[in-house]
């Protein structure tokens, strides 16, 4: 249970998505004991549908966990091609997009958890990610995936030398990936204001 800020009463978990500071695959024993106690029905009972493990493509974890447990996956790409991703992924060094995709088809085979669909997330940056030519990339690139796609506006901070791309590109960029036939949402911005944002926590500690 959480308490709703508008309510006085607490409000059920329904969803629940393994991201943020940190690897999930990178602590794939520890992730799977947690996933087996959400799911267990008489614990938390959730529907595997509606637990996701984002990853940023740690292809070994990946494989070895389609064989422990069946969960919702979701792909921090960020990028269309290796040379950009490695530049904002360093593990696109080890694991490239290649790699990652294969390993992702092989997952959704056995998965029912996807629902034949894995989300790709992809943040949104000023001049690096999000020209229409780059939208073109990726449509090529995951054409032979069913996938769904999640633009994510880049959340500022202090230290950081990127911008996130303008309201108008993410747009153009969302609107030719639907023209292609590809789900794609833009997320919602929450708690940028107050610094409490996707990726913004670190620089106030």
């Amino acid at each position: 249970m959480f308490f709703d800020g508008n309510k006085d009463i607490p409000s059920p978990i329904t969803n629940v998505v393994f991201m943020g500071m940190g690897e999930p695959l990178l602590n794939l024993k520890n992730l799977v004991t947690a996933l087996e106690i959400m799911f267990n029905k008489f614990s938390f009972g959730l529907s595997k549908n509606r637990v996701t493990v984002s990853t940023v493509g740690i292809v070994p974890a990946i494989n070895k966990l389609s064989t422990l447990i069946d969960v919702s996956l979701a792909i921090s790409l960020h990028a269309p091609n290796d040379i950009i991703r490695d530049y904002l992924v360093p593990t696109n060094k080890k694991y490239n997009i290649s790699s990652i995709l294969t390993s992702v088809k092989n997952y959704l085979i056995n998965s029912t958890a996807n629902r034949n669909k894995v989300t790709i997330e992809y943040v949104m940056l000023d001049s690096i990610n999000d020209s229409l030519q780059n939208a073109r990339e990726l449509f090529f690139l995951l054409r032979e995936i069913p996938v769904k796609i999640n633009l994510i506006p880049w959340n500022k901070f202090k230290t950081s030398n990127f911008r996130s791309s303008s309201t108008d590109k993410i747009k153009i960029f969302s609107d030719f990936l639907k023209k292609k036939g590809i789900i794609t949402t833009i997320r919602k911005n929450r708690g940028s204001d107050i610094y409490a944002a996707c990726g913004q926590l670190f620089t106030k500690i």
